[in-house]
């Protein structure tokens, strides 16, 4: 009887894992409607929930071993359809609207952000074995944020996301925030609290355009990203991983 209890009980939280996936894209959708509506704090706000939403339900699932307790939803296809929503689709048309692009290039340039993230998403070699990722990982729901609370201008925007662009299609390596084993321990605390302060600084935003960027929150705005910079220089360039060691991490 307990056996049965507790298959039903893994079953039913391997579906409703699902549904909080899912209800990423309705957190996308509001982002969206948000972005119309000239609401570029509650864009924000939103943006920031569908990636805790996109954070918190890997963890998960691999604690109740969803893809054997709720098979009939493929979570990967799910998260992929999902991601491309929130990740890719709702900060580009954050971006176009809020006039974050140059003008008379924004369509060239959202373009090729649309056209190399869909790339990037098909990808049979989309992640390494050690959980790191092939190119910059589709993340403008986080670069798009960031970008406009430190102030960025037009021309700066338009050469960061050349860059991340043609990441896609390389082998630079970036890391998985949860999941890469190299550096965890401080790549994961230091992910936490950037996300935080992402969070602190997209709900204190207002529609004017005033944040509470002090040199604490704007030193964790700007170091999170040049930490992640930096070690995916070193795993990419310098890192040589030593016999045994995946099987160590795993």
């Amino acid at each position: 009887m307990s056996l049965n209890v507790n298959g039903r009980f893994a079953r039913n939280a391997g579906y409703a894992l699902h549904v909080m996936t899912a209800s990423g894209a309705v957190v996308g959708m509001l982002a969206l409607q948000a972005v119309i509506n000239d609401n570029i704090h509650a864009a924000l706000v939103w943006l920031v929930i569908s990636q805790i939403l996109d954070g918190l339900d890997g963890p998960i699932a691999r604690k109740f071993d969803v893809p054997l307790t709720a098979p009939r939803v493929d979570g990967h296809i799910l998260d992929l359809v999902v991601d491309y929503v929130t990740c890719v689709v709702v900060p580009i048309a954050f971006m176009n609207h809020f006039l974050m692009l140059p003008s008379h290039s924004e369509t060239l340039l959202a373009g090729s952000m649309f056209l190399f993230s869909a790339l990037w998403f098909a990808r049979t070699d989309l992640e390494t074995d050690d959980h790191w990722f092939n190119g910059f990982p589709a993340a403008w729901n986080l670069a798009v944020p960031t970008l406009l609370l430190a102030h960025t201008s037009t021309a700066q925007v338009a050469i960061i996301c050349g860059v991340l662009c043609a990441s896609q299609l390389t082998n630079f390596k970036m890391p998985h925030i949860v999941r890469s084993p190299q550096l965890r321990s401080i790549t994961l605390p230091f992910g936490i609290i950037y996300l935080a302060n992402l969070t602190y600084l997209s709900v204190t935003y207002t529609n004017s355009g005033d944040n509470n960027l002090t040199w604490l929150t704007g030193g964790i705005l700007f170091g999170f990203p040049i930490y992640v910079f930096a070690i995916s220089i070193w795993r990419t360039f310098i890192y040589r991983e030593t016999p045994g060691e995946l099987s160590l991490n795993a």
